[in-house]
């Protein structure tokens, strides 16, 4: 391990140094569609990943992460990346087979065992999901950014996807809120070193047993709660599947004190940016608990899956979360047919 403190060389680090989603959707507007039917989901629904069909029982499901530092031990920086990276490919129910690295790193300022260890622990993420990293790209850029372009497998008809929520479906949530705000809190010397490393640990785990779990009950509709928060990525959920859900935001499983931490008003901007993108389709309590709601738009760094299960299979698969390994799975809504709006939150 080298003595680097990477935070140091960034002021947003992880998902919450993404594009706002309100300047996203913008920008999206001019990105030409390719005509192709063999392209079965493009970046028409804002999915997690996209895919192609090779063949009748194979298709890839190709994407690419990669963000600045967020945290500042380089080997665990890779690790974090890495996780999250593939969380796309698991997120569509594929199974993740190749990578190239995506690094940007300031060669006067780092040494290379820096870029070493960053690289080792991708590696070794990577190894633990089955996925061989077969090569990359890297140039000297100011602030240092990594990440994985990934490609997985899937049957063309046993494609998740986030157009596949039906009303009914109960949203089963596979990992704990607060990593934007638990890591906010470390640069204001908030947060205990046991927090950081609770944190640390949620960001590597891998969504593979999640994913596994949701082809083995044949889960239609998923995606994973990133850099837009679980109220960004509910509304993107919503609007693809064209119905609406409900947040209960009392049942959001939490990382350690994310609560209290923002009731000391450590919000991050990502936060407030994040809840600009979803005001407008989405119906708010009025008595809904301002902490929580900040926290449901919290930008989340390999945050877990938001699974639309049918509900007579919902109790059965939150038991099989939790023999898993994800303990903190939790139901946090459910979904309706399209009303007024496309998202409701509630206490």
């Amino acid at each position: 391990m080298t003595n680097i403190d990477l935070l140091q060389m960034v002021e947003s680090g992880g998902c919450s140094a993404k594009i706002p989603a309100v300047q996203l959707d913008e920008i999206l507007r001019y990105f030409p569609l390719p005509d192709d039917p063999d392209i079965l989901i493009n970046i028409d629904t804002h999915d997690d990943a996209g895919v192609y069909r090779v063949n009748d029982e194979l298709a890839l499901v190709f994407t690419t992460d990669f963000f600045p530092p967020v945290c500042s031990d380089p080997y665990e920086f890779g690790q974090i990346a890495a996780a999250n990276s593939v969380s796309d490919i698991y997120a569509m129910g594929g199974k993740p087979v190749i990578a190239l690295n995506i690094m940007m790193f300031p060669i006067a300022k780092l040494p290379a065992e820096a870029y070493r260890d960053i690289l080792k622990g991708g590696a070794d993420i990577a190894s633990l999901a089955g996925v061989s990293i077969i090569g990359g790209h890297s140039i000297d850029d100011h602030t240092p950014k990594y990440g994985l372009a990934v490609v997985g497998y899937v049957h063309p008809r046993k494609i998740i996807s986030n157009a596949g929520a039906r009303p009914g479906d109960i949203l089963i949530l596979t990992k704990p809120l607060g990593t934007g705000i638990i890591l906010a809190g470390q640069r204001l010397g908030l947060t205990s070193e046991d927090e950081i490393d609770e944190v640390k640990s949620v960001m590597k785990h891998l969504n593979k047993s999640g994913a596994d779990i949701m082809n083995k009950y044949c889960i239609k509709g998923a995606t994973d709660i990133t850099g837009f928060g679980l109220a960004g990525h509910a509304l993107k959920m919503a609007r693809a599947s064209d119905v609406s859900i409900t947040l209960n935001l009392k049942s959001l499983p939490l990382i350690s004190n994310t609560y209290s931490i923002t009731d000391l008003g450590c919000i991050p901007g990502a936060s407030f940016r994040n809840l600009e993108y979803v005001e407008n389709d989405t119906f708010f309590d009025d008595d809904l608990d301002y902490n929580l709601k900040m926290i449901a738009c919290d930008s989340q760094t390999s945050g877990g899956l938001l699974m639309a299960v049918p509900q007579e299979k919902s109790d059965e698969v939150i038991s099989e979360l939790h023999k898993n390994g994800l303990e903190e799975s939790s139901k946090v809504g459910f979904v309706t047919g399209k009303r007024e709006r496309y998202l409701y939150v509630n206490n």
